[in-house]
């Protein structure tokens, strides 16, 4: 079962917004077993948007577009939709009945003509009814393949796709089942992984597939497979990551939708009643950042502090003037009196700090950019490693979070 995807809208193309609506429309279909094998992006413009529905009806049997259905003359997705199926639009009460009472109780106001118009449809759509905006979604058929159009706001499309369009597909079509399994490792790149792997990978069956996805600091390995036997989809999963934990175990952190490495060291902390603090430099608080995107966070993270100029680590952290200057404040003397510093005054357990050098220019270090010395504070003693995460600021400090998380990890399961 195929699926395209047709994002309309000038500010998508001129890169004014970020698309991130693909990117969730496609995971939620390939978790019923629906494919997606185009993502097309197209202008405001009722001639290209006509040619792009045509050629998605010669490749998939379902389209999803998002985008252009505002009440303004550039949202023009309703009237070429009308064009393409030979409809007209008209009015929906429904869909009236909505946008009054979205104005009336959230903006207490009534609204004007022109938001009413978002209540006019072609007359062949299904209208799915929108609890979070005023643009409707519409489902359409033709020749046997689905037209779903979706507005463009991310939260209203989420809904409307969770609780409208996917149960629909799912009554529609007989569809295969997509099995997959993201593992995430950390410590080690795409290029050794797979010279360890490479025997394992040699000898997987057909219908199992892998792909490497690195990133900063990580690389993920997805399994994938699809049939008409879950169970036994699964079954095949299963075996293939069993025997990669027998080669690879070591740096097996967590799989995909079930655990990141923030994930795993909050949970562990957890387990052991032990909490952390952090004290950042060159990261930016991008280490606090990503601890406390989980929920629950605050039973294992007291808090942590950004001591980004040199005078700031003296001033709230401590740091001796002097060590400064014998060491640099870019070194491992530092690395380590900052992570004992930040202990003492959260009065954790575990401590993580970082200070480096993320460029684009050296600053007040004299190391390399790219220089990050990672110190851990533990409650039997302190340590700090030194690195070199590349010329790339935003890599240097998404690649220097995740490794003290992959360091504070280790440490943690040493007690």
């Amino acid at each position: 079962m195929l699926a395209e995807i047709i994002i309309i809208g000038d500010e998508i193309l001129i890169g004014q917004i970020v698309d991130t609506n693909s990117a969730f429309i496609s995971k939620e279909l390939n978790k019923i077993g629906i494919q997606v094998t185009q993502i097309t992006a197209v202008p405001d413009e009722r001639n290209t948007i006509l040619n792009t529905f045509q050629n998605a009806t010669s490749r998939a049997q379902i389209v999803i577009i998002t985008g252009g259905l505002g009440p303004t003359k550039d949202d023009v997705t309703k009237k070429t939709l009308c064009d393409f199926f030979d409809d007209k639009l008209v009015l929906n009460q429904e869909a009236l009945t909505n946008v009054h009472e979205l104005f009336e109780k959230h903006l207490k106001i009534t609204p004007n003509k022109l938001n009413e118009q978002q209540a006019m449809v072609p007359s062949q759509a299904v209208v799915l009814q929108n609890k979070y905006g005023t643009a409707p979604g519409m489902w359409l058929e033709k020749n046997d393949v689905v037209f779903v159009s979706l507005p463009g706001v991310p939260y209203e499309m989420k809904a409307l796709l969770q609780n409208e369009v996917v149960p629909r597909l799912q009554q529609r079509f007989q569809r295969p089942f997509i099995v997959h399994k993201t593992i995430l490792t950390m410590g080690m790149g795409e290029s050794a992984i797979a010279e360890i792997i490479e025997d394992w990978e040699n000898n997987l069956p057909e219908t199992v597939k892998l792909a490497y996805m690195p990133s900063l600091g990580r690389v993920r390995l997805r399994l994938s497979s699809k049939g008409t036997n879950e169970s036994a989809i699964h079954a095949a999963i299963d075996q293939q990551v069993n025997g990669l934990k027998k080669l690879i175990g070591n740096i097996i952190v967590g799989y995909e939708g079930e655990s990141s490495i923030e994930e795993v060291v909050a949970n562990l902390l957890k387990a052991r009643g032990k909490n952390l603090s952090t004290a950042e430099s060159c990261t930016g608080g991008q280490i606090a950042k990503q601890m406390t995107i989980i929920t629950g966070a605050s039973q294992c993270f007291s808090g942590g502090v950004v001591t980004y100029a040199t005078a700031s680590k003296t001033k709230i952290l401590g740091i001796p003037q002097s060590l400064i200057l014998k060491y640099n404040v870019v070194s491992a003397e530092v690395a380590e009196a900052m992570a004992l510093s930040v202990k003492k005054l959260y009065q954790t357990d575990y401590a993580v700090a970082a200070t480096g050098i993320a460029g684009p220019d050296k600053g007040e270090g004299d190391k390399d950019i790219g220089t990050v010395y990672i110190g851990i504070a533990t409650p039997e003693r302190v340590f700090s490693e030194k690195f070199n995460f590349g010329n790339h600021r935003a890599a240097v400090i998404k690649r220097a979070a995740n490794t003290a998380l992959e360091l504070l990890r280790k440490e943690i399961l040493k007690n």
